[in-house]
């Protein structure tokens, strides 16, 4: 006999209504969960990869410890123009080391007038002392706000 199984559930997607918030230059809300249990959020930049929101962060700072140690987040993006209309997606975190630079620079000229974050944001010798990398968050759940879901 042939037991069935069920394929997994389809992560969520991004409905198109609400991609912009994502691609557009807005600082969201990271909320990640700190060893003693309590949450801890961070203003981020973000992007969107088609696939994962992402954010960039080091190892080093409360955020990248508290996803080494348990990958849920929660990501918060409100829309400056429409406070009323935001997207939060809870997730986990897939760590890359990959491009953390190169993704950092990118996020950079999008959200400031600079051309890298190294050498103007932070001081150059600064990233020496930092483990770059890419917070992709695999959506398990999207809210919208209340009158586009």
């Amino acid at each position: 006999m042939t037991t069935a199984v069920a394929p997994p559930p389809q992560p969520p997607t991004v409905p198109a209504d609400h991609l912009d918030l994502l691609a557009r230059p807005i600082c969201g809300v990271l909320t990640t969960m700190g060893a003693d249990g309590q949450p801890q959020s961070s203003l981020v930049w973000l992007d969107f990869d088609g696939e994962c929101a992402r954010v960039n962060t080091t190892l080093e700072r409360q955020k990248g410890r508290n996803v080494r140690r348990d990958p849920k987040v929660s990501l918060l993006v409100v829309d400056p123009d429409d406070t009323g209309r935001f997207i939060q997606i809870r997730g986990e975190v897939e760590l890359v080391f990959g491009g953390a630079i190169a993704h950092l620079d990118a996020l950079t000229r999008e959200y400031t007038r600079h051309p890298r974050f190294y050498g103007y944001v932070y001081p150059t010798e600064t990233q020496l002392r930092e483990t770059r990398v890419i917070c992709r968050i695999h959506a398990r759940r999207i809210t919208l706000d209340a009158i586009h879901a």
